[in-house]
């Protein structure tokens, strides 16, 4: 096992035996683990971040710590969130991006991923030129996000 996964791994644990929020000395805990600080910072910057629904917060100095808050929003709110933070045109592949880790988070079902994602292939979109294809594509992946919220009774 990867050191990184090791240091997510303990600090999952920290989080899930005190009801979603730990607080870590950088220092003491790199220590304990048996490896530098800057990969508690690694594991921290890439794992326990606000699209993967935690808050991180730091205070620097002799009596410093790393505060991680799991965050546990409704799916409806996580999904809208997506929706707004769509910008106005997005990639085949940055949607793929999206939309899976949506559905390792539960936010939609993989049938719904799966669905949407036909929708916005580049095959769909071959009579569109490809210079609005980007743009269509985001249109079109928050209407159905938005559809999916409105009708959607699992979400």
């Amino acid at each position: 096992m990867k050191m990184s996964d090791i240091v997510a791994e303990y600090i999952s644990r920290m989080l899930d035996e005190s009801n979603g929020n730990a607080e870590i000395q950088r220092n003491e805990l790199a220590n304990l683990l048996g490896c530098v600080p800057s990969q508690i910072n690694y594991v921290i910057t890439s794992r326990f971040t606000p699209e993967h629904g935690y808050i991180v917060e730091s205070r620097r100095g002799g009596g410093g710590y790393i505060r991680i808050t799991r965050v546990t929003v409704d799916r409806r709110v996580a999904v809208m969130h997506v929706v707004n933070s769509l910008g106005n045109s997005v990639s085949a592949l940055s949607a793929n991006t999206i939309l899976s880790n949506m559905a390792a988070q539960n936010m939609i079902s993989e049938y719904d991923k799966l669905l949407i994602l036909s929708a916005l292939s580049d095959k769909a979109y071959t009579a569109v030129p490809q210079e609005v294809r980007d743009t269509l594509r985001a249109s079109v992946m928050k209407n159905m996000l938005i559809t999916l919220v409105m009708y959607n009774t699992d979400i």
